[in-house]
Order: structure tokens, then C-alpha cells, then sequence
């Protein structure tokens, strides 16, 4: 929780969207909703216009770096990110692209009209981009459309921008950042493993490529080359790694935490094994089905205890909790607290609801 920014670190005093989002690396933000809470959570002086004002000077920026998943990312790194693993997900778009019925140079072609659609420093709307693709010939019906959005943000050639209202947007990513950052592999790779480290620690090497989607042994040498910055523990008997500042680190009791984290957050996408954070009885609640959809969660010390629902309204957010462990009086409390706090957030009243 430390390392997540959940608690207080030793040594990162995070001031804005900016210094968050470099610390991870890489913050989860397929929802657009999560990842915007995923930021206010850890920036409790921060409400939502604010942290879309962030966005809006390009504090961060929303693509595909990895897993074929959307990440808020450090504008300056996005570039070298793309090109160290999102080409990864790139090898299973042509059997993708054989199932929607698109051919390999519709793709190319999409890529240049929406290249040509956005020159100039504009951005366009998600409705805009699919229309200029359909005006030059290219469906987009069905699921089309997305994948070659994607496709085209995965080349480098565009990113999501914010959105305007409610509408998603896209913009070049040469004219969004303009000034990548241009590390060699090994130096990229050095870089990425000491964010994964001090943002997620304690991991192993194969929670970190699982997360970037790395191989292992291209992993392995990420973490190698990070060298000094991460230090060597053991979590239950085995061998793990953390950001330095952290093993020599006071402790401070957690058992009253209580925090409620969107669904699409680093507190469980950012790893494959969840065994400290969620009780294998309750995977199934936090992920019904295991249809990839997270339910936002309620967080005790530490480890999953219940999930939340939201209903947003012009004036007021109606919450329905639900718990998974049992919660006294004080702990409900507090989770309406937190909740309180999430309602601030979206300038909203709030309303909560427990359905046991």
C-alpha cells in the first residue's frame, strides 16, 4: 500500500497527476471513470475537474502500452513504451483482423487517413475518427472500428486525449508529445522495471512480465539493469523485490485503513497473483464471471473486504456496498468516510445503501 500510494512513502511526496502517474509508470485506465479515481484516490486535495484539467496540459496521456490495454502513461515515455511492448500485442492483430473481416492493408490505410484526419494539433472525436475511416472507404461496423483505433494508436501514430464532455477523443501522438524521451532497449528496459518495483513492490520478475507483457528473460534483464534502485526480500518464503526506500522503512499499523478503490486499478490489475490482497473465496465477486470486468472494491488493511456500486446523478452519487468479510459499526463507518470523500471528488452528495 505504500508502494501503491495508498499510504505514505518514505521518500515520494507526489504533488500532481504527473508525479503519480511517472511513479507507476503506468496506471491502469481502460475505464476512464477508474482511472480518473484512481488518481483522486491518491490525491486527496484533487476533485475531478481537476485532475481533468491535468489532463488537459498533458500531465499524462491515455494509450495502449501493453496488453492490449489502456494505461494513463507519462506523455514523454509513451513512444518508447509503445515501441518496447505494445508491439508485443501487435503479433495477434492479423488472426484478430481475420475475424473482423479486415484485411492487413485496411489497417495500414486506416492508420494513414486518420493520420491525415488529425494533422494539425486537432483532435477528434471517436464518432469523427470512425466516419473519416468510413468516408474513405474502410468499415467500421461490429468491433472494426475499435481494433483499428487501436491498431492506430499501437503504431504511434495517434493517443486518446481527453474527452470532450462525454465523448472520447484522439489526437497524434507526435503533435500530443512532442518531445519523447528516446532511451536505448536496455536503458528502457532498466526503466520500466525500477517503475513496476517502486510502484507495485514487493513482486517477482514474473509479476513484471506479466504486467508489461514482456518475455521473462527480457524481464529478468529489466530488473538486472535496475540494479541498486530495488532491494532483495522475502514474502512468505519467497524472494521478491522492493523499491529500496522501503525494507528499513518505519511500520505503521494498517488494520484501520479503509480505503474504496475503483475496479480498474493497479491495487489488483497491476499483478497476476492477488493472494495478498483478495481471499480466493471472494475472486469471483470481484470479477463475476471472470469476464475481465473488476467491480470497484473496499480495501481494510490492506486486503479486499467488500465491493461498491455507483449510480452517478446531476447532484448526488448513490453507492450500494456490498461486504465480503464482516464490518462493525466503526469499520462502516469509515468506509462511508471514504466514500464521502469519492463523492467530494465528483462534486456530488452522497448517498450510501449496504445490502447486508
Amino acid at each position: 500500500m505504500t508502494s501503491l500510494l495508498l499510504r505514505p512513502h518514505p521518500t515520494a511526496q507526489p504533488g500532481g497527476v504527473a508525479d503519480v502517474v511517472e511513479w507507476f509508470g503506468a496506471m491502469q485506465a481502460q475505464d476512464l471513470a477508474s482511472g480518473m479515481w484512481s488518481l483522486g484516490v491518491r490525491l486527496p486535495a484533487l476533485g475531478h475537474a481537476d485532475v481533468h484539467a491535468a489532463l488537459e496540459r498533458r500531465e499524462a496521456l491515455r494509450t495502449w502500452p501493453m496488453r492490449g490495454t489502456v494505461h494513463l502513461v507519462p506523455p514523454r515515455d509513451a513512444r518508447w513504451m509503445l515501441e518496447l511492448t505494445g508491439v508485443r500485442s501487435l503479433a495477434a492483430a492479423a488472426t484478430r483482423r481475420a475475424q473482423l473481416g479486415l484485411a492487413d492493408a485496411d489497417a495500414d490505410r486506416a492508420v494513414d487517413v486518420l493520420g491525415a484526419a488529425l494533422a494539425g494539433g486537432g483532435r477528434l472525436t471517436r464518432a469523427r475518427c470512425l466516419a473519416a475511416l468510413e468516408a474513405a472507404g474502410i468499415g467500421t461496423a461490429g468491433q472494426r472500428g475499435y481494433h483499428l483505433l487501436w491498431y492506430a494508436s499501437v503504431r504511434g501514430v495517434t493517443c486518446l486525449a481527453p474527452n470532450v464532455g462525454t465523448e472520447q477523443t484522439f489526437a497524434l501522438l507526435d503533435e500530443w508529445a512532442p518531445a519523447p524521451h528516446r532511451p536505448d532497449r536496455d536503458e528502457a528496459l532498466a526503466i520500466l522495471a525500477r517503475r513496476y518495483v517502486r510502484g507495485h513492490g514487493p513482486v517477482t520478475d514474473r509479476e513484471f512480465a506479466g504486467w508489461t507483457g514482456l518475455t521473462l528473460t527480457d524481464a529478468r534483464r529489466g530488473l538486472a539493469a535496475a540494479g541498486d534502485a530495488l532491494a532483495r526480500v522475502r514474502v512468505d518464503g519467497q524472494e521478491a523485490l522492493v523499491d529500496t526506500a522501503l525494507p528499513d522503512a518505519p511500520r505503521a499499523p494498517v488494520d484501520d485503513d479503509l480505503l474504496v478503490l475503483p475496479g480498474f486499478d493497479e491495487y489488483l490489475l497491476g499483478y497476476k497473483d492477488r493472494s495478498l490482497m483478495l481471499d480466493a473465496a471472494h475472486r469471483d465477486a470481484i470479477v463475476p464471471g471472470g469476464n475481465g470486468v473488476f467491480q470497484a472494491t473496499v480495501v481494510r488493511g490492506g486486503r479486499v473486504v467488500g465491493t461498491w456500486k455507483r449510480a452517478v446523478g446531476r447532484d448526488r452519487v448513490a453507492v450500494t456496498v456490498r461486504p465480503l468479510a464482516p464490518l462493525g459499526a466503526a469499520q462502516r463507518a469509515g468506509v462511508e468516510r471514504a466514500l464521502g470523500r469519492y463523492a467530494a471528488f465528483l462534486d456530488r452528495a452522497l448517498h450510501v445503501d449496504w445490502t447486508a
